[in-house]
């Protein structure tokens, strides 16, 4: 026993010392990644705070206000247009109880004249613009503005309208592939892999596990963003449908183990952008700052341009 200790001990010191070595230097076995865009504001919905989610009015709203990304989310409409809008349910957003795969564009509900906001329970917001926009009529207005597109169902059509749209508008480099489903991103991959794509739930577990086993800095990583919510706004301004996540030692512990500075500043030393939501008080913009986020994502880009005007980013 005494000998095999001799053997295994001296043996774990110096995997533990290069791992650490490396996880500060990745360089020394990664090759930086080198994106067209570097986003520290970003408008999640299009800053549904301060306008009706994800209409034209909100995402012009947030670059008028400094945004430099804009968050969203695509669903097909009966006749086959790619409609930016959260949820395929309209209930939530519109009052009526439809898919939104069963209507044609022109018959689309408008918004609700006073939106919840998800992340802010009891904030509303409203504006002149009740109606869905087109990602396509996005891509049109803000031809230079990074976009991240989030696929929530595995919907090959869907998947393919938006890779010809991102191709025929050559936006590959500043379009982001984004869901939290594995098996929709290995599609999304599959359809157009020269866009940039962010982990998925799957490979941010997978992230994690390598972290805490120091294996982190011998693996390659083909993602190029994190995006991750930011644990301390859970059951304070955003309240979650399952039980587990109303529990505060859950919360606790889940900010434990992934708001992790080393973590972060060993993605970021690699090119990877980390991006924390949903960010919508002054408190959680310092803190996200703080762990190591390269961008935020909230639902007041004013706010969020404010902040940053009184405490700009370091290089």
């Amino acid at each position: 026993m005494s000998s095999f200790l001799y053997l295994i001990l001296p043996a774990l010191g110096g995997y533990t010392l290069t791992s650490l070595y490396l996880l500060k230097n990745p360089l020394l076995l990664h090759k930086r990644k080198r994106m067209a865009f570097h986003s520290e504001h970003i408008s999640h919905r299009g800053g549904c705070g301060e306008r009706i989610e994800s209409t034209m009015e909100a995402f012009t709203h947030a670059v008028e206000h400094g945004t430099q990304m804009l968050e969203l989310d695509c669903h097909l409409t009966h006749d086959g247009h790619v409609v930016v809008s959260h949820d395929e349910n309209l209930l939530r957003q519109t009052g009526h109880d439809v898919a939104m795969s069963s209507l044609n564009l022109q018959d689309l509900p408008l918004y609700k004249e006073r939106l919840e906001v998800l992340f802010y329970a009891g904030r509303y917001s409203t504006g002149a613009d009740r109606k869905f926009a087109l990602l396509e009529d996005l891509f049109k207005k803000f031809p230079a503005m990074p976009v991240s597109v989030e696929i929530k169902e595995n919907n090959r059509e869907l998947i393919e309208k938006i890779s010809d749209m991102v191709t025929r508008y050559k936006r590959e480099e500043i379009t982001v592939w984004a869901s939290a489903s594995s098996a929709i991103m290995e599609n999304c991959q599959k359809t157009n892999g020269s866009m940039p794509y962010m982990f998925t739930m799957k490979r941010g577990l997978l992230l994690l596990l390598l972290f805490y086993t120091g294996l982190l800095p011998f693996v390659p990583l083909g993602e190029s963003l994190l995006q991750f919510y930011l644990p301390r706004i859970i059951n304070r301004t955003y309240i979650p449908e399952k039980r587990i996540l109303r529990n505060k030692l859950v919360i606790h512990l889940l900010e434990k183990v992934t708001m992790r500075k080393s973590l972060f500043r060993h993605l970021t030393a690699r090119g990877i952008q980390v991006q924390l939501f949903v960010c919508n008080q002054e408190e959680d913009i310092r803190y996200a700052l703080e762990v190591g986020a390269t961008g935020v994502m909230t639902d007041y880009p004013s706010l969020l341009t404010s902040y940053f005007s009184r405490n700009p980013i370091q290089d």
